[in-house]
Order: C-alpha cells, then sequence, then structure tokens
C-alpha cells in the first residue's frame, strides 16, 4: 500500500479565483448578452406592433398575418372589420391578426384634386 497517499502536500495552492467562480461569471455573463441580443428587441418590436394596431383607422388598408388583403370598415375594442376584394366579403377578425397597415392619405388625395 501506498502511504504517500494518505499524506497531505505542504507545498499545496489554493485554488484561483477563476477556477472558483468562472462557471458562474460565464453564464451570468451569457445570460446579459442573450438577453441583450433576444429580449430586448424582441420588446421593441412587439411595442412598435401594438403602436400599429392601436393606430388603426376606418379606410386604411391592411394586411393580416394570415394573408387576408382588404381595408377597415369598422373597428370595435379589439376586434376589427375588414372588407377584401371588389366582391365586398367582409370578415371580422381579432386585432392581434393584422400584420401590416397602410394608412389612408387623404391629404394627398385631396392636394391632387385641388391641382386640376
Amino acid at each position: 500500500m501506498n502511504i504517500n497517499m494518505f499524506l497531505t502536500t505542504t507545498g499545496a495552492t489554493t485554488p484561483s479565483f477563476f477556477e472558483t467562480y468562472g462557471t458562474i461569471i460565464f453564464l451570468v455573463l451569457m445570460l446579459g448578452v442573450m438577453y441583450l441580443t433576444v429580449v430586448i428587441p424582441q420588446r421593441k418590436e412587439e411595442k412598435a406592433r401594438n403602436e400599429l394596431r392601436n393606430s388603426l383607422e376606418v379606410g386604411d388598408g391592411v394586411v393580416t398575418i394570415g394573408g387576408i388583403v382588404g381595408r377597415v370598415v369598422s373597428i370595435k375594442d379589439d376586434t376589427v372589420l375588414i372588407e377584401t376584394g371588389s366582391d365586398r366579403v367582409k370578415i371580422r377578425m381579432s386585432k392581434n391578426a393584422i400584420g401590416e397597415v397602410e394608412k389612408l392619405n387623404l391629404s394627398d388625395n385631396k392636394e391632387k384634386e385641388s391641382d386640376k
């Protein structure tokens, strides 16, 4: 049996700070980077989408997340009635289903009519 296994070494050094806490510091830094690159931009995009949906007006052109194109006919609390195509089919859907909005620009139409 080897007796050296049971003897303590006199020249033992204490582990360095990074050896002790390095993994924890690395994980905290990685979580910070993930937060900065994923969460913050996603929140900004969600805020912009909500502002867009809340600024809907009657007559605006919309494209839904399902690809339906139409014009806003009426707006209620959380629902929008849109009219699609020349056959004037009306569809009621949630405001959350609106993907893009094309604002109705009445000032350009008035300027074009006054120029004629």
